[in-house]
């Protein structure tokens, strides 16, 4: 069942991924670039983004699936930039949500 007006809203856990990249680049002083923080603050804020702005979230994970994520600082070390950038755009969590949504929204503009 198709969602007429898909939910723009930010999940939770999306928001929490997104402050901590934030966190984690002022921390580290690295990670990510301007577009990556400019869309991180507006994921961590939460509420509701425009349909551009869900595109422009889902077409960053495909471009940067291969970016050394691995690399968390859980172990003790450091976490890499691509960590650190994944994080930004909401992290797994912000994957899986911005490509949900952005298939609905193609879905109701092909009705």
């Amino acid at each position: 069942m198709s969602q007429k007006n898909p939910d723009l809203r930010v999940p939770k856990q999306v928001q929490d991924n997104a402050a901590l990249g934030l966190r984690l680049r002022d921390e580290h002083g690295y990670g990510g670039t301007e577009v990556g923080e400019h869309m991180a603050e507006k994921l961590a804020a939460g509420g509701d983004l425009s349909p551009e702005e869900v595109r422009h979230v889902a077409q960053y994970f495909p471009r940067h699936a291969h970016d050394n994520l691995e690399q968390t600082g859980e172990d003790g070390g450091k976490p890499s930039r691509g960590y650190i950038a994944w994080l930004l755009w909401g992290g797994d969590e912000g994957r899986a949500w911005s490509e949900q949504v952005s298939a609905q929204l193609d879905e109701a503009e092909e009705n």
